[in-house]
């Protein structure tokens, strides 16, 4: 290899430093193995559309490895001085264009359109040169037209009928002259018995494939071809509804009303269009002869000003990991539950994109953005990573902020989420927070059943005070010896709960006394070893599942959900995760007033309950 590559690590692998137009120039000689991305899509990314479509020169949709090398040559056969492709310059300077067969007329061009002291042609400026020069090629070929249409607005339909039957009527005239050599290949040249038997064996429709190959009309020496309507014309039926629009939109405006049409006829039609097709075959791609140096000059101006960066977000994720500035597929930021999420990406169908994105290990969020404006409003979908703070308020149906690259809001909506440890202190504190909730879920249940309970026996003591006001109840029966022992029952049942309860609630203080009195036997410094290694026997194991997650995140699958080919394990680690999502913070130097004059007066109980505690051990460890 010719040239010495730099690298950087970072993500936690290898990636190719491209800080000089030699590094641009070198990377063909670069293993493609070592690129952190060999394809890209052409839209969705934040990158200017008109640079990708010049390079997507197969105009798939995507960027590829090759197309980026052929760019990068295709600027250097021009440049006189390469170095501009490192100078980050808003064009390309007329002094560093090379003044050869190939860059003369680009020098020509430049010419045109700088001022006087000026050298450097913009980006602007070759592309509104490279407009008004396709506006020009177009609006003179749209004048030439009119001289072109010798039916007017309907030549349009003329041509297209005449291109339809064009092949079968030059098929059958041919077929004519031929009867008219020798009268032998008048038979011949019909339909044979073979064929037309053949097509007995099956169904038939006027669009069958064997009905259309067969000969259009009876052929012979000097015959004319049919133009009749009706069923028995003589026309083939497949080409029946082509031939009766051939008439009326081309045969019938140009040469008149007849039923037949003879070979001078159909070249007569043929020749009245011509300048019709000519013109049509002459209309411009875009430019005159004399603008494809006007069309060179912007490429040229595009690439010395977009080929490094653009590398640097291909086959380096510089931007991204450097955080020097967003990368290509950052499209914008998230606001949302007092965070702001910076690795946002498009997303076109977020169950696809999920099913892989997933793999990812990022909590991701899924949003739909709206931005109402005067067209009626605009929509966008995206994927938020969030990757610092926790999930207890992320739930679909909450709405954001969103923020593109240009600086535009959006309405943001959740969707959808994609679940995975955001921090370890998420995943230490989880366990505590499901027993809260797991607590705080039964007692609702527990009291919602009760409530229904009292509820029902209000309305019977309802409806029984009510039948007694009606009716004065008669005297009650004497109970049962089976209703005493029912009665004696629900004692009993009764009875055993409370003894179940008082049972329960002794092991609780059994176990709590126990463990009062472990402590107590305990040295004071290893009380508080003891509480932090109970509250990691707790938290433990979620923060190692979480700390395994955490380790594994990785870029890759985000950006192949959306069409990327990712050749590297670009991953996320902790530090850098926390980097991404922005929690709110107080501006430096601001004033906090920590008393709320709205805040609920409650007694501090915790705080009696701790001395009581603190004096409980201290009285007991000096009287033990």
């Amino acid at each position: 290899m010719s040239h010495a590559f730099k690298f950087f690590r970072a993500g936690g692998f290898d990636q190719v430093r491209i800080d000089t137009a030699a590094d641009l120039l070198a990377l063909k000689e670069l293993d493609q193995k070592l690129w952190v991305a060999l394809s890209c899509p052409v839209k969705g990314i934040e990158f200017d559309a008109r640079t990708l479509s010049l390079i997507d020169t197969d105009n798939d949709g995507q960027l590829r490895a090759p197309e980026l090398l052929a760019a990068i040559d295709w600027a250097a056969a021009r440049l006189a001085d390469t170095g501009v492709l490192a100078q980050q310059l808003d064009g390309v300077p007329l002094t560093a264009i090379k003044d050869d067969e190939t860059g003369a007329p680009l020098i020509a061009a430049a010419r045109g359109l700088l001022g006087e002291g000026q050298d450097l042609i913009s980006v602007y400026a070759a592309s509104a040169a490279e407009a008004e020069f396709t506006a020009r090629a177009l609006a003179a070929w749209e004048a030439a037209g009119s001289a072109a249409k010798p039916l007017g607005e309907a030549t349009a339909a003329a041509s297209n009928a005449v291109a339809a039957v064009r092949e079968k009527l030059d098929d059958f005239f041919v077929r004519c002259r031929l009867a008219a050599f020798d009268a032998r290949a008048g038979e011949a040249l019909n339909a044979s018995d073979d064929a037309l038997k053949s097509l007995g064996g099956g169904a038939l429709s006027v669009a069958h494939s064997d009905i259309a190959a067969l000969p259009l009309a009876r052929v012979g020496a000097g015959a004319t071809a049919p133009l009749g309507a009706g069923i028995d014309s003589g026309i083939n039926p497949a080409w029946a509804a082509r031939i009766a629009d051939f008439r009326e939109t081309a045969v019938v405006p140009l040469l008149g009303a007849r039923t037949a049409l003879t070979e001078s006829d159909w070249l007569a039609v043929q020749d009245q269009l011509a300048g019709y097709v000519a013109w049509q075959a002459g209309k411009p791609d875009g430019l005159p002869v004399e603008a494809e140096a006007v069309r060179d000059l912007e490429r040229l101006a595009r690439y010395v000003r977009d080929l490094l960066p653009l590398a640097n977000n291909f086959v380096a994720f510089r931007d991204f990991y450097t955080k020097q500035g967003k990368a290509t597929f950052q499209i914008g930021t998230l606001y949302l539950d007092g965070r702001s999420a910076e690795l946002c990406v498009a997303v076109n169908d977020a169950v696809k994109h999920a099913a892989l994105a997933g793999l990812s290990r990022l909590c991701l969020v899924y949003c739909d953005c709206v931005r109402v404006g005067h067209d009626g409003g605009e929509k966008l979908s995206i994927a938020a990573a969030f990757t610092a703070g926790d999930a207890d308020q992320l739930m679909v149906g909450r709405n954001g902020v969103f923020y593109d690259r240009q600086g535009r809001d959006w309405n943001a909506t959740i969707t959808r989420l994609v679940d995975h440890p955001i921090s370890l202190r998420q995943a230490f504190w989880s366990p505590y927070k499901r027993l809260v909730r797991l607590i705080g879920e039964q007692l609702q249940k527990f009291a919602a059943s009760k409530a229904t309970a009292v509820e029902g026996k209000l309305a019977e003591t309802a409806l029984g005070v009510g039948k007694k006001i009606d009716a004065p109840a008669p005297p009650p029966p004497k109970p049962t010896a089976q209703q005493a022992a029912v009665s004696t029952f629900d004692v009993g049942k009764f009875a055993g709960i409370f003894a179940a309860i008082g049972l329960a609630v002794g092991a609780i203080g059994t176990a709590a006394a126990a463990v009062v009195t472990g402590m107590l036997g305990l040295k004071w410094w290893q009380m508080p070893l003891v509480i932090v290694g109970l509250m990691l026997l707790v938290s433990g194991p979620a923060m190692v599942l979480a700390w395994f997650k955490l380790r594994s995140r990785n870029l890759g699958p985000i950006l192949d959900a959306n069409g990327w080919a990712v050749n590297a394990r670009a991953r996320i680690n902790i530090p850098f995760g926390t980097s991404l999502t922005q929690l709110a913070q107080l501006p430096e130097g601001a004033e906090r007033a920590l008393s709320d004059p709205y805040a609920e007066k409650e007694r501090p109980w915790k705080t009696y309950w701790a001395i009581a505690a603190i004096l409980f051990i201290a009285v007991a460890w000096w009287t033990r």
